[in-house]
């Protein structure tokens, strides 16, 4: 096969109208990313991060080390970030004690059924 028979997929019609429709998305989604205010987008992420961790405590069997470094995470956001989170910071500082405890609690399950 010659190199002017090579498959271009960016010469495909299909393919460009694909693209197209993909940066067309993108670009609406960062314009609405970018009306948000930061603070609601960084606690979206902070509970992402909650959810992440519980997720790998509530695995069978749990993943701890996963589910520690997702709580770190949380921590470092709400800690570090604290009343800049905006009128969510309180529960914030509640969910990752509950994290907290949950993962002692787990860990204490797992180290006592080996």
């Amino acid at each position: 096969m010659s190199s002017d028979d090579t498959f271009n997929p960016m010469a495909d019609p299909e393919m460009l109208a694909a693209v197209a429709e993909t940066n067309s998305a993108l670009a609406q989604a960062r314009e609405r990313l970018a009306e948000a205010p930061a603070e609601i987008v960084v606690v979206n992420h902070v509970m992402g991060l909650y959810e992440l961790a519980a997720i790998h405590l509530s695995a069978s069997p749990a993943r701890l080390h996963e589910a520690a470094l997702a709580i770190d995470a949380v921590a470092c956001l709400v800690e570090g970030l604290g009343p800049r989170l905006g009128e969510e910071s309180e529960t914030l500082l509640t969910a990752l004690s509950n994290i907290r405890l949950a993962f002692v609690q787990v860990k204490g399950s797992t180290d006592a059924n080996t």
